[in-house]
């Protein structure tokens, strides 16, 4: 498995392209997996780490073979086009609000997460989004839209970066942001910021799910990784990617926790 940077990644025809989000890649789920696919297979992948929308760009235009990716309503309006096809639901965690320890606008102690963007809205403490249109972005978007907060500057800052810089930004900023729990525990916590809201709650569902993508040039070698990640060994290797005894990611065997069209 190979990360690439966006232009040399088009250029690399010979092997399976998957486009995946960044959180998928920072949390090391794909080190973990993909060593033991190509080994099974001899199919060498090459991997471009990008925000759902990005991935999903690179889909339409045929530049990967397929997409692991976490946006429900974007994968329903691609599989409506017929950007991608094949879905399987792979893996589930949860998205949580993480800040400064010394959390200045208590949310903690709010009993249910629109609460807690409330809080912050009303303080106008600093809070970093992604803004790059990822899942991650979207979801948080629509926890706004819930909470019937409109964000604004100055204390609404957009980062245009993945997950991992996003955390980095908001460690330096003293803010708050919302973030995969994956990505939190293996990068969020170096950097000594606090899980300050996470419960088990419907909105904070995260599903990730991976499509074969149809004008792709490799279809045999998507489908070879489709059916490995449906496997028990997959699966396995997934429960086993833990920090301090924390599973990263549950595998979801195939059974979708989110509809596609309308995340919960």
């Amino acid at each position: 498995m190979r990360l690439l940077g966006l232009l040399p990644f088009l250029l690399l025809a010979q092997a399976l392209r998957l486009a995946t989000t960044t959180s998928v890649y920072d949390s090391g789920l794909l080190d973990r997996l993909l060593p033991l696919f190509e080994k099974a297979t001899g199919v060498r992948v090459e991997v471009v780490a990008v925000g759902t929308g990005q991935a999903l760009v690179l889909a339409e235009r045929g530049d990967a073979e397929a997409v692991l990716v976490h946006a429900p309503d974007l994968e329903a309006e691609a599989l409506r086009k017929g950007y991608l096809s094949e879905r399987l639901c792979l893996a589930q965690n949860a998205f949580l609000l993480v800040g400064p320890p010394q959390d200045p606008v208590r949310v903690r102690e709010a009993k249910e997460v629109r609460e807690a963007l409330r809080r912050i809205a009303r303080a106008q403490a600093p809070f970093v989004s992604r803004g790059d249109r990822s899942g991650t972005h979207l979801k948080e978007l629509a926890l706004w839209q819930a909470a019937g907060v409109q964000p604004t500057s100055p204390w609404y800052l957009e980062s245009g970066a993945g997950m991992g810089q996003t955390l980095v930004l908001a460690a330096e900023k003293g803010a708050y942001t919302l973030s995969d729990l994956a990505t939190y525990l293996t990068v969020g916590r170096k950097r000594r910021l606090a899980a300050l809201y996470q419960r088990e709650d419907p909105l904070l569902l995260n599903q990730y799910t991976y499509y074969l993508v149809p004008r792709g040039a490799r279809p045999e070698e998507a489908r070879k990784l489709r059916a490995f990640l449906a496997s028990e060994a997959a699966a396995q290797g997934m429960e086993a990617l833990r920090v301090e005894g924390t599973p990263l990611f549950r595998p979801l065997r195939g059974r979708c926790i989110l509809p596609l069209g309308g995340s919960r």
